[in-house]
């Protein structure tokens, strides 16, 4: 898997954690988040820690930093312009109430939006790849198509091309 795709389900991740229980401190939130992330990748390599004994975290690698580099603007650009995402998923969510859609996808089509309207350095097509399969990976069986069917109509109303990168 390639490494924004990595940062793009880490973002989707956190954005779910921050929909369900909105924390009261965003960066406190983040760096509790990006720990959990490498407690949970040292857990994986070196097995659990014995109960009650505190893991102790090296500093993040090298491709850990490049993770939350490419995340964390997602994140935050994502959550800046909710309310906008949110208003386009209405619109296009024929029959769908926004809060009744599945967490996961509502966070999935908030990142992919934000992407889509305010981040020019990556192409259209690419955020709808990359939803569309986070889609399949993290929710149901028919996520990716709802998301793509969603994505499909915010890329008609967009007013840059969707292959290129401006």
């Amino acid at each position: 898997m390639g490494k924004r795709r990595e940062a793009r389900e880490r973002a989707v991740q956190f954005l779910f954690q921050h929909d369900i229980n909105p924390p009261e401190d965003l960066e406190g939130a983040l760096d509790q988040f990006w720990d959990s992330q490498r407690s949970a990748a040292i857990a994986e390599d070196k097995g659990m820690a014995t109960w009650g004994q505190p893991i102790e975290l090296p500093p993040p690698t090298e491709d850990e930093a490049a993770l939350r580099l490419f995340a964390e603007p997602l994140i935050r650009g994502a959550l800046e312009h909710r309310g906008e995402a949110d208003e386009i998923i209405k619109k296009h969510a024929q029959n769908w109430d926004l809060h009744r859609m599945a967490a996961v996808d509502r966070n999935i089509l908030r990142l992919a939006i934000y992407e889509m309207l305010h981040r020019e350095d990556i192409p259209p097509v690419v955020s709808i790849n990359e939803a569309v399969d986070i889609a399949k990976k993290f929710s149901t069986q028919d996520s990716g198509r709802f998301v793509n069917g969603i994505l499909d109509k915010v890329k008609g109303d967009l007013l840059r091309p969707a292959r290129e990168v401006k």
